[in-house]
């Protein structure tokens, strides 16, 4: 046997194989975090977590002491296509085939508290979820699904109060009363006033109303989780793991701490309070990452000095990345939602929705929805990694990054304390602008080939293969909305309704009762969600967001590149051209609120040159139309993430017409498939910028359509 060997003697030999010190193969992540190429026991050093067993505080190896060996993860699809009617026939096929459960993708005009006649939602009904508009809707979405078997989530909070009420009114009706219902309801509005953007109602009011749903279910619903605190969204839009982890715990805090105020016990809702995170490509990193969330969590609830072990928990449904998924090459995203899904059972999640390949390019087929889900099934029972809890640990490298990330996030939720709190850090705009940040400093990485993309920034295919996509026909869900609105109408007590309505919005007004409570008495009679969110209008009125937009992040990760120093000489050559220099309105149009992309444009675009405006997002398409044209732009970019563009983009066109803007050049980008994209062009829309496009590359092509309008000017 030969002498034992030291680190020194393991950097000897890898010197010589690679030709240079081994720590120049440490890389540096987005988080900060140093990952060098070898762990030893000695990284544990100081690494207070170690020790601990699964099922007991901290928790970090996971909320129960068998974990999967004693029953695997729930597989918990998220799902709504277009009407209640599709729905549930997608959701009682996918439970007949091995699905544990039901998550519900509503539309966006349902997010915003609009029913599906209100003129500001023309092309938004039945794109990307399901089009629910009262009682009658939901007792068709959850037919012949047995709820007090069947656990639903619904990823629901600008208009939590009309959803939950109308789910409990629904189970009522199908006989299963509100303390035999089980899932959860998201709840979670701090999260959209930073990134996701379905609000209604301004903070204050928006946070009375999440201290109402946990005491209403806290009291009546002992099964339910009255929130899910949601990181998700916050990696979607581009933060970093340690940012989702801080955002995402200082924001439950901020939520015990107005459960509290209501005067309830900390052990009475704390056990009820859930989870939501994402799970991207950094496979261990992720899987460090809920396990240090599990650790941060109990240390954060041990403030409030609860007696039960199950208040200090923290129980995660989690997400495979929306964001890592690409249009080109596909399949490509098959492999790359399986890694982050084993990458989250590693970790601990107790429940996981898989997506589907396509979803870069529009909404998910049956076809793609059935490997998303599988992919979760060989993961219970072909792979083995049920029969262990927490097979990761022990391992120097997991166990470092558990450490280091909890204390980089730990110090964050400091900063956020700091500055008051939560609901303070948001309406100063802190953790919206640090994920901005990083959001374009990512892009800018990718642009540049930083950060490799199989088959986007490397390894593309010559030529891209056609795939089914699912259209919704957006004009006829619509219609059929609006009749089942006049029907119900027709069949309800008028009287019963408005009395119900006027006395909800009397508890909004005076502060007194709960709002919820008042809601449920108001959809049993039939009042839609529209109505309900309208009655809380009158009093909370409507939250408008100034749009804001980082800049010298794109700019300086390219300054010392000559691909942006060309862009800059013609874009200094067009100026001239027309005196000034030429204007972007980047713009948002319907209910659609994931603007990461557009903030993206907009700080890229300003960076290289542009004079750039960023429109207000949920413009309608006459709006979009009259601040364009009032602001003298040369083109309108708009941004469309939900699938609107085939109603929305031909209406801005024709306004632009109509209105005396004919020269107003008008280029898409986002979720649009390619086989749309003819469709848009034939009504107007100069260029379509398909998911993964280079934004450098989009600059150029807006320039050379700005230099082809003045040739034949």
């Amino acid at each position: 046997m030969s002498d034992k060997k030291t680190l020194s003697d393991w950097a000897a030999l890898a010197e010589r194989e690679v030709k240079s010190p081994p720590e120049a193969l440490t890389w540096q992540t987005p988080e900060g975090i140093a990952v060098k190429p070898l762990y030893t026991e000695a990284d544990l050093d100081g690494a207070g977590h170690l020790g601990s067993l699964p099922g007991f505080a901290p928790f970090t190896r996971g909320p129960r002491a068998t974990m999967y060996a004693g029953r695997p993860w729930t597989i918990r699809q998220y799902a709504g296509f277009s009407t209640a009617e599709a729905s549930n026939a997608f959701y009682r096929k996918a439970l007949a085939s091995g699905q544990q459960g039901v998550s519900v993708a509503f539309d966006l005009a349902t997010h915003r508290g609009y029913d599906s006649d209100h003129p500001r939602v023309v092309g938004d009904v039945g794109k990307a979820g399901v089009a629910i508009d009262s009682v009658e809707d939901m007792k068709i979405l959850f037919d012949g699904i047995p709820l007090e078997k069947i656990s639903v989530s619904m990823t629901m909070n600008g208009a939590v109060i009309p959803i939950l009420a109308a789910f409990i009114v629904a189970g009522e009706e199908q006989g299963v009363p509100r303390a035999a219902l089980s899932g959860t309801i998201q709840n979670d509005i701090l999260k959209e006033f930073m990134v996701r953007n379905t609000y209604i109602y301004p903070p204050e009011p928006s946070m009375r109303i999440v201290a109402d749903i946990i005491d209403y279910t806290a009291r009546e619903m002992p099964k339910f989780n009255s929130i899910s605190i949601s990181g998700y969204h916050m990696q979607e839009a581009g933060a970093t793991l340690v940012q989702e982890l801080a955002f995402t715990l200082a924001d439950g805090r901020e939520y015990v701490r107005a459960a509290l105020a209501k005067g309830l016990n900390v052990d009475d809702f704390a056990g009820r309070l859930s989870f939501f995170f994402a799970i991207g490509m950094n496979f261990f990193m992720e899987a460090a990452k809920l396990r240090a969330a599990r650790l941060l969590w109990a240390r954060t609830m041990e403030a409030f000095s609860p007696k039960k072990q199950s208040s200090l928990m923290l129980r995660t449904h989690c997400q495979t990345s929306g964001v890592s998924l690409q249009e080109q090459d596909p399949y490509n995203n098959i492999i790359r939602t399986a890694f982050e899904a084993m990458s989250a059972v590693l970790g601990g999640t107790q429940s996981l929705h898989t997506n589907s390949f396509d979803e870069a390019i529009a909404l998910p087929t049956e076809f793609s929805s059935r490997i998303a889900r599988n992919t979760q099934l060989i993961l219970q029972h072909e792979t083995g990694v049920t029969r262990v809890v927490d097979p990761l640990a022990g391992s120097y490298y997991v166990e470092s990054l558990t450490a280091e990330l909890a204390d980089k996030a730990w110090a964050l939720m400091e900063e956020v304390e700091a500055l008051g709190g939560m609901t303070k850090a948001v309406a100063d705009g802190l953790p919206k602008r640090l994920i901005e940040e990083a959001a374009t400093r990512r892009q800018a990485a990718v642009d540049k080939g930083e950060e490799v993309v199989v088959g986007v920034n490397r390894y593309r295919l010559e030529t891209e293969d056609d795939h089914d996509i699912l259209d919704i026909d957006n004009a006829a869900v619509r219609t059929a909305q609006i009749k089942r609105i006049e029907e119900t109408k027709r069949r309800r007590d008028t009287a019963e309704v408005t009395a119900a309505l006027n006395a909800l919005t009397e508890v909004a007004r005076s502060g007194k009762g709960n709002i919820l409570e008042a809601a449920v008495a108001a959809a049993r009679a039939r009042a839609t969600v529209g109505e309900i969110s309208d009655a809380m209008r009158a009093v909370f009125g409507d939250h408008s967001a100034v749009p804001e937009v980082v800049t010298d992040i794109y700019g300086d990760a390219y300054r010392d590149e000559p691909e942006l120093a060309t862009l800059s000489a013609r874009l200094s050559a067009v100026s001239r051209s027309i005196g000034r220099k030429p204007k972007i309105m980047v713009a948002k149009l319907g209910q659609d609120g994931h603007d990461r992309g557009a903030k993206i444009i907009a700080s890229a675009f300003g960076d290289i040159g542009f004079d750039v405006l960023a429109g207000p997002l949920f413009q309608t398409p006459e709006e979009a139309a009259d601040m364009a044209l009032a602001a003298n732009v040369h083109v309108v970019g708009v941004s469309s993430l939900a699938a609107g563009h085939k109603t929305l983009l031909p209406q801005l066109v024709e306004t632009l017409k109509a209105r005396g803007g004919g020269e107003v050049i008008v280029v898409c980008g986002g979720v649009v498939p390619r086989q749309d994209y003819q469709f848009l062009m034939d009504h107007g829309v100069a260029a379509v910028f398909g998911p993964g496009t280079n934004v450098m590359e989009a600059g150029r092509a807006v320039l050379d359509l700005l230099e082809g309008r003045l040739r034949n000017a």
